[in-house]
């Protein structure tokens, strides 16, 4: 942690208005792997890459294929929140803007009405074609069952995961709810995000514009860093609840 982590915990004790903006490196400590970290996915496997891009994945069986192998084993099924989400749970902010596909802010008792999802769910499969939904699990029975790519059962068209890969838009509705949320704040706090991916890392511009302090908790520098109040580094499970008070 940098020298910054008493300035950061006096920003959040004296803000009225949280919003907490939450990227992969909140989840690493339970299991999931970030993506461009030294450990992370794409590290690791560039090629993994290609599953997370949706002309790639439209355009290739062979991609869905490996895509749904991976979804049979993402460590997300098993999963439980560390530290850093019940730390964050204790903070109580206004709302939790998350890049995560998890739910684990949910699972650590933050109230699902105020965590909006901007890349989606890994819990949910969704058909490309005609926008049906199905639990994950029961798309994922099919794949277990043999189907190596299972089609949309109303349609036949290609199904995904309920996640926003690169080359789709976001949710129009919840990037609006973001931007509003962090315009109405007085403290963003991002952890554990880069900051490298549009539009989500743009809301520290949005959060900076409307007067709000900004914290940034995360392993590394992100291009947002100068604009910060405060910066603070190391691992999340040791700094969010260095900044949340404990509950006796």
């Amino acid at each position: 942690m940098t020298s910054t982590l008493s300035t950061a915990r006096a920003l959040v004790a004296g803000a009225g208005r949280i919003v907490a903006l939450t990227g992969a490196g909140i989840s690493t400590d339970s299991g999931i792997p970030d993506f461009r970290g030294p450990q992370g996915l794409w590290t690791r496997d560039p090629g993994a890459e290609k599953m997370s891009n949706l002309k790639a994945y439209q355009g290739s069986r062979e991609v869905r294929e490996r895509t749904w192998q991976a979804r049979l084993v993402h460590p997300g099924w098993d999963a439980v929140p560390n530290a850093a989400h019940y730390a964050l749970e204790r903070l109580s902010p206004t709302w939790i803007i998350t890049q995560n596909i998890d739910r684990l802010h949910q699972k650590a008792g933050s109230p699902p009405e105020r965590v909006l999802e901007l890349h989606g769910t890994m819990f949910e499969s969704v058909c490309l074609s005609c926008d049906d939904h199905r639990d994950m699990r029961s798309t994922l029975e099919r794949v277990r069952a043999g189907e190596a790519d299972p089609p949309c059962l109303v349609c036949g068209g290609i199904l995904k995961s309920a996640t926003v890969s690169f080359g789709q838009h976001l949710d129009q509705n919840l990037l609006r709810a973001a931007r509003a949320a962090v315009s109405d704040s007085d403290l963003l706090l991002v952890a554990g995000s880069s900051l490298s991916v549009q539009p989500a890392a743009s809301l520290v511009s949005v959060a900076s514009r409307a007067g709000a302090a900004v914290v940034i908790c995360n392993g590394s520098e992100t291009p947002y860093d100068s604009m910060a109040t405060a910066v603070v580094r190391g691992p999340l499970a040791d700094s969010l609840p260095a900044l949340a008070p404990s509950r006796i």
